[in-house]
C-alpha cells in the first residue's frame, strides 16, 4: 500500500507559560509514525488530551510540528511555508467536532459550500452550483435547491453535520481528518453519517484518519485502529484485533468501559480506567500508563519507557508484559 499521508516519528511540543520569565513543555505529540494510504482508514482512540486532535492538525499541517516529518504523496510538507501550502489545502480536509460553531450562523448552505469554491477560484457561477449541487446529493440533502437556500439553525444536529461532510468534499479531497464527527449528534444520525462517510471513501478513495473517544464507532469505520495514551501509541493493530484481542492494559480497559446494550447486563458495574490522565507537562517516568496500571511491574515498568513493537503478526503494542 502506497502511502497518501505519512508521519515519521512527529512530535508537537507546546511551550506553556509558567510565571513572567519560565516556560514549560507541553508533549501533545511526542513520537508518532503512522501512514494512510488512498481508500483507507486509520481510527485514532483514546481519551480526552491524548494528543488526538493535536495529531490530526499536525497531519493537515494547521500546525508545523517540532519534530520529525509529514509527507503527503511522497512530498515533504513538513516545513513549506503556509503560502506554498494552497495545492495541498484542495487536496487534505477535516470534518468538524461541533455541527453547531463549526457553520457561520450568517451564511446560507449554498454560501458556505462556495466559499471554498471562491477561495481557489474554481469554475463560473453556473458550475459552482453544479458542483454545490453534486455536494449536496452525496450527503443525501434533498431536494439540493430546498437546502442551500436554508441557515444552520434550520437544520438538524445530523443535517449540519452532513453540510460539513459536503463542505469537506467540495473541492474533491484525496485526504480527511475525521475529529469526532459525530460525538455531538444523536444515535440514529451517528450511524447514518458514518455509513454515508464509508459510501463516500468507497466511491472516491478517500484517505481517512478518523479520531474518536469511542472505540465501537472506530471499529465500525476503521480498517486499522492506534491507541494514544499521553501522546503516544499504546497499541496498533487491525480494527478487529485491537477489539478482539487487546493486548495493552490500557486498551482493555477502553473496551471493557464501553457500555453493554444487554440489559441482563446492566446490573453488573463496568470496568473503568482508574484515575486520571496525567498532566502531559508532567509525563510519568518509565511507561507513562504506570501510575494507572492494574498490572504495573515495580521496578519495571517505572524505569524505562517501552517501545511500539510487534508481538504478534501485524499487532504492535508497549508493554513490557510481552517481553
Amino acid at each position: 500500500m502506497s502511502a497518501l499521508i505519512e508521519l515519521k516519528d512527529t512530535k508537537m511540543v507546546f511551550k506553556v507559560r509558567k510565571g513572567w520569565f519560565s516556560t514549560l513543555d507541553l508533549r501533545a505529540v511526542d513520537g508518532v509514525s503512522l501512514s494512510i494510504g488512498r481508500g483507507n482508514t486509520i481510527g485514532i482512540v483514546g481519551e480526552s488530551g491524548s494528543g488526538k486532535t493535536t495529531l490530526g492538525r499536525v497531519s493537515l499541517r494547521l500546525l508545523e510540528p517540532t519534530a520529525g516529518k509529514v509527507l503527503f504523496d511522497g512530498k515533504d510538507i513538513t516545513e513549506v511555508k503556509e503560502s506554498d501550502l494552497k495545492w495541498f489545502r484542495r487536496k487534505a480536509q477535516g470534518i468538524f467536532q461541533d455541527p453547531y460553531s463549526s457553520l457561520n450562523p450568517y451564511m446560507t448552505v449554498e454560501r458556505i459550500l462556495e466559499e471554498p469554491l471562491v477561495l481557489h477560484e474554481i469554475g463560473s457561477d453556473r458550475e459552482r452550483e453544479e458542483l454545490i449541487s453534486k455536494a449536496l446529493t452525496d450527503v443525501k440533502l434533498t431536494p439540493t435547491e430546498e437546502f442551500a437556500g436554508k441557515y444552520p439553525h434550520m437544520l438538524s444536529g445530523g443535517q449540519r453535520q452532513r453540510v460539513g461532510v459536503a463542505r469537506s468534499l467540495i473541492l474533491n479531497p484525496e485526504y480527511i481528518v475525521a475529529d469526532e464527527p459525530v460525538s455531538m449528534i444523536d444515535a440514529s444520525s451517528r450511524v447514518e453519517v458514518l455509513s454515508l462517510l464509508r459510501g463516500l471513501q468507497e466511491k472516491y478513495r478517500i484517505g481517512f484518519m478518523y479520531i474518536t473517544h469511542d472505540i465501537a464507532t472506530s471499529k465500525y469505520f476503521s480498517e486499522r485502529i492506534a491507541v494514544m495514551y499521553l501522546g503516544r501509541i499504546v497499541e496498533f493493530a487491525e480494527a478487529r484485533t485491537v477489539i478482539a484481542e487487546p493486548l495493552h492494559p490500557y486498551t482493555q480497559a477502553l473496551i471493557a468501559a464501553v457500555p453493554d446494550p444487554d440489559p441482563s447486563n446492566r446490573l453488573h458495574d463496568r470496568s473503568v480506567v482508574p484515575g486520571e490522565p496525567p498532566n502531559p507537562i508532567n509525563v510519568p517516568s518509565g511507561c507513562r500508563f504506570h501510575p494507572r496500571c492494574p498490572r504495573f511491574m515495580k521496578n519495571k515498568c517505572e524505569i524505562k519507557e517501552p517501545e511500539l513493537r510487534e508481538v504478534k503478526r501485524v499487532h504492535q503494542v508497549a508493554c513490557y508484559l510481552y517481553d
